[in-house]
């Protein structure tokens, strides 16, 4: 008899849908008060250790987002400066987007580029309008962080494919969202337009700060690391020209001891790019062993009782008629908790391994999800009210312009169930990369490097956009026609007898990633082949998948049929 295949290390998932998970019955065992004196200080305390443990871990977790934030900076801080400090791109709608994309991955905080803008703003350097698609871009760039989290699960097949899916209905909404509000604004100014009616007659500013969760990160993060976050500032402004040597990271060659705050780095001869580098190897480092602990630790912690109790109150619903007002309040609590976070991308990565392991359901973490790009609005509205003189009602309005799109946002695809088309985009991905693990490294590549960079450059080669539109438009035509077939071939039989029934016609390579994941196998080590064979034997015990032909990864609907 072969080796049966091992189910998931955290709870078992159901053979139709391994995006359910069917929580394991409970142990039979005794009772905590049929325990006696000892046994039952060995189970306090064992319990207490894990709760500590697991802190610390969230702890370092949330520290290593910190510094791979600060290794961002040092190492692409002056071009991103460089690149905002660009206003005739800025003109540029779609490459004001780009450059919104851009600049917050390579800073890795919608918080701090959101900020900059405000300041450039309040500083009259850039226009609202101008800076309207820089924040929508800004909104898309902070998903990054939670989908490189995503990654820490990659061993466990189902684990990594909720915990991928989970990351990814931030993207999906992000982008969903822009493809209706970036045109609207643009024909329409709808976001200036009802900003300027919210702010009203606000003529002055009031310096105000919120920080909660620095305040306990803060003593160790500025032990190991110390950078000036007005460099970028002021190279977007303008502040310091091309000539001027600047530096982000903090040191003491020029001060006096005791004027001096020490740090890891403070006397290091290192440019700002190796320091940086250095870092961003540590912090993916530290992030990587703070998320294995997490996620052990819960393994731990979640069991029987416990994890059905943690999963019936997290995804609880409502009775009755108010179940559709569960999500509302999902959205706020991901609002509340993001602004005491003061990052959007600290909490959903806080909550993607909950995902992964299947204690937050894909339906409850897109609320979660929303609520936390709500949140994350605070920071700029914050740094708007820091602004004073006669462009501080300019820096509100902005702002108020990525709050009313992320509201906007929700109004669209949150409503009614039939509209939250995220969840099943979010769903392919993860169902892409569970069977396809180098997916998820293409994916981050392409989504927030490549495509950006690409429609970018596009759009600064011309300043009316004829190049862009030229590649565009007919590259979204092609999408479009794509995606009828794909609803045609899934939903109606009126391609049946045609050619286009399925893409079978075209060669494999334009329909299908299996050839990419053969030569990928190639090499890979016999380990990989091992894992991939036990990942065919848990598909084959769960069923075959059809797809009725259209095995494109982007469109493919997946469809159980059992083995006869």
């Amino acid at each position: 008899m072969g080796k049966a295949p091992r189910p998931d290390r955290t709870s078992l998932v159901d053979a139709e849908d391994p995006w359910k998970v069917v929580l394991p019955e409970l142990e039979d065992g005794p009772k905590f008060w049929d325990l006696t004196a000892l046994e039952k200080f060995k189970k306090i305390a064992w319990f207490i250790l894990r709760i500590l443990i697991l802190l610390a871990a969230l702890y370092f977790f949330v520290c290593a987002l910190s510094f791979l934030s600060a290794a961002f900076r040092l190492v692409g801080g002056v071009t991103a400066g460089k690149v905002l400090n660009n206003h005739a791109i800025l003109s540029n709608p779609i490459a004001g987007l780009m450059i919104g994309v851009l600049v917050t991955v390579l800073v890795q905080s919608s918080s701090t580029s959101t900020s900059i803008v405000v300041a450039m703003v309040g500083s009259g350097i850039i226009e609202v309008k101008t800076a309207i698609p820089v924040v929508m871009g800004a909104n898309i760039g902070t998903s990054v962080t939670n989908t490189i989290v995503a990654l820490g699960q990659i061993k466990e097949k189902n684990e990594f494919r909720r915990a991928f899916g989970g990351a990814t209905v931030h993207d999906m909404f992000n982008w969903l969202s822009v493809l209706i509000l970036l045109p609207l604004e643009v024909v329409s100014g709808y976001l200036f337009w009802l900003s300027n009616i919210v702010i009203g007659d606000l003529e002055t500013g009031n310096d105000f700060e919120v920080e909660i969760l620095s305040f306990i990160t803060d003593p160790f993060t500025k032990w190991v690391i110390q950078i000036d976050k007005q460099v970028i500032t002021a190279i977007a402004e303008g502040g310091i020209s091309e000539n001027d040597t600047v530096r982000i990271l903090k040191t003491c060659h020029d001060k006096a001891p005791e004027a001096c705050k020490f740090h890891w780095f403070a006397y290091s001869n290192l440019s700002d790019t190796a320091a940086g580098l250095i870092l961003l190897v540590a912090s993916i480092a530290l992030l990587l062993l703070g998320l294995v602990v997490i996620v052990k630790t819960l393994h731990s912690l979640l069991k029987g009782s416990i994890a059905r109790i943690v999963h019936k109150v997290v995804n609880y619903e409502f009775p009755g008629r108010f179940a559709y007002f569960t999500g509302y309040l999902a959205i706020i609590t991901g609002a509340i908790c993001t602004f005491l976070v003061q990052s959007s991308s600290i909490f959903t990565s806080a909550i993607t391994p909950l995902v992964g392991i299947g204690i937050i359901s894909l339906e409850r973490m897109y609320p979660l999800t929303l609520g936390a790009n709500i949140g994350t609005t605070a920071t700029g509205l914050i740094a708007a009210l820091a602004v004073t003189g006669n462009n501080f009602r300019d820096s509100l309005q902005i702002a108020v312009c990525h709050l009313l799109f992320n509201i906007t946002g929700i109004l669209i695809w949150y409503p009614f169930p039939w509209i939250r088309f995220p969840i099943p985009m979010a769903r392919i991905l993860g169902n892409t990369t569970a069977k396809y693990r180098w997916f998820a490294i293409f994916y981050l590549i392409v989504a927030f490097f490549l495509l950006p960079a690409a429609v970018f450059g596009l759009s600064a080669a011309n300043e009316n956009g004829y190049v862009l539109m030229g590649v565009g438009i007919p590259f979204l035509v092609f999408l479009a026609i794509i995606i009828i077939i794909n609803v045609l071939q899934r939903k109606t039989t009126l391609l049946k007898n045609t050619f286009l029934k399925d893409w079978e016609f075209l060669p494999k390579p334009l329909h299908s990633l299996r050839p990419y994941h053969n030569a990928c196998m190639v090499c890979c080590s016999e380990r990989c082949s091992n894992e991939e064979t036990e990942g065919e034997a848990i598909d084959h015990e769960m069923g075959n998948v059809k797809t009725n032909g259209t095995t494109n990864p982007v469109y493919v609907t997946e469809e159980k049929v059992p083995i006869e």
